[in-house]
């Protein structure tokens, strides 16, 4: 009962705070877009991020901060919750995240993420979404942002995962940047589509940074794949099967 109330104190938070500062947000025109990056992160870090913890119970451990490059690149990590979505912020350095289209059209949370470093995805385009993400991309981290991605294209429970799509990777040897593969189990705690959330700790791993430089990008892809598949059952082998081989870990069913 008491996580439930504590859910449901958190929910009237986002409704009530977290959303009518968003439609805040999409009124600060008068902003440059690094300012309004600066502004809405100390916000989201002093405020939603302390409520995640205190209200929810929900803490985190950052393991590999050393790995984060100094130069802007692409991080390409899991997607298990609206958690890293809102707390990446804290830890790595200024990003912009690759969001779908119609994202930016939800009343308040979209319209003030249309004001952010965004890079969008048209998914009526086909093939040609990936050229968007290339091309928005590349604009950005000129720009000096990095660009947060999520290779499996939505949220997967821990312990199983989805295809990746190589859209990532191909910014990041189009770019001439590391791609920079992160683990977390945010998913435990956080389950996607569940009311009530639970206390715990989450691990965040940042790996090593992938050099692209005379590479293909399915080869990129497929070691971002192999480190953070390895790094997810290494931290957290109790969500595996005894038999999955460490190579092939749960798949999510399409």
């Amino acid at each position: 009962m008491q996580k439930f109330l504590r859910s449901a104190l958190f929910a009237l938070y986002m409704v009530f705070v977290f959303l009518p500062f968003c439609g805040f947000v999409a009124l600060t025109s008068w902003m440059s877009l690094r300012e309004r990056y600066d502004f809405v992160t100390r916000w989201n870090n002093r405020h939603t991020l302390r409520v995640f913890e205190r209200l929810l119970g929900i803490r985190y451990r950052v393991i590999g901060r050393e790995n984060i490059p100094a130069q802007p690149a692409v991080y390409l990590a899991k997607h298990q919750s609206a958690w890293e979505t809102l707390a990446f912020a804290e830890f790595l350095p200024p990003a912009a995240y690759v969001a779908k289209r119609e994202l930016l059209r939800i009343p308040f949370f979209g319209w003030g993420m249309a004001r952010m470093p965004i890079v969008t995805i048209d998914r009526a385009a086909g093939k040609d979404a990936l050229a968007q993400v290339v091309d928005q991309g590349r604009a950005l981290m000129a720009e000096g942002y990095s660009v947060v991605i999520f290779p499996e294209g939505t949220r997967t429970a821990v312990g199983t995962s989805r295809r990746y799509k190589a859209g990532g990777a191909k910014l990041a040897v189009a770019a001439g940047a590391l791609a920079v593969p992160v683990a977390h189990n945010a998913g435990e705690f956080w389950r996607r589509n569940a009311f009530v959330k639970e206390p715990g700790e989450i691990i965040v791993s940042i790996g090593p940074g992938i050099p692209t430089a005379g590479r293909s990008a399915e080869q990129v892809n497929a070691e971002v794949e192999a480190w953070i598949e390895g790094e997810m059952l290494r931290l957290f082998p109790h969500h595996y099967r005894p038999a999955a081989s460490r190579a092939e870990p749960l798949r999510a069913e399409s």
